[in-house]
């Protein structure tokens, strides 16, 4: 009988490794450009940051958005510029080019109705607010690609990302 309950836990436990390794998203799919946005200190982060649950900001240097922001030679925005949306635990930081797509000229777009960010070519859509920019629809999913998260640190009342 005790050897039977040894035998049904490790097969338990087999089933949950392997059902786990399935679900795994590769957030890496995209080329490692650098990222470094220095929003350190309550005056930068005020005016470029973000505050309420849901409120985000599109940042990329070559396209100048946004606008009134002061890039210098030390700001990178990545492959296809950052996304920093305020989630549940703080500000989380993303880029903006669709995993699938793998171009820096396909650029998710933030859904106004349920915060998804939509890539306007493959139509897939992923969930930077409450799940790590993992996939929930379309191509994505079938190929198990989610959006490359970037590290958001505090800094001096404010927040620097990078990677």
């Amino acid at each position: 009988m005790k050897k039977n309950k040894i035998l049904h836990a490790i097969a338990a436990l087999s089933l949950l490794v392997t059902a786990t390794a399935c679900e795994h998203i590769d957030n890496k799919t995209l080329p490692n450009y650098t990222v470094r946005i220095d929003l350190s200190g309550y005056a930068l982060w005020n005016t470029y940051g973000v505050s309420g649950m849901g409120d985000y900001r599109i940042f990329n240097r070559e396209k100048r958005i946004p606008s009134n922001f002061p890039y210098n030679v030390n700001t990178y925005t990545g492959y296809g510029g950052v996304l920093i949306m305020m989630g549940i635990d703080g500000p989380m930081a993303y880029d903006l080019a669709c995993p699938v797509e793998i171009s820096p000229d396909v650029v998710l777009s933030i859904s106004a109705d349920n915060f998804d960010a939509v890539c306007p070519r493959c139509n897939s859509h992923f969930d930077p607010l409450m799940n790590a920019g993992g996939p929930i629809s379309g191509v994505a999913v079938k190929n198990k690609v989610g959006m490359r998260q970037y590290r958001v640190t505090a800094n001096n009342g404010g927040y620097f990302i990078s990677n």
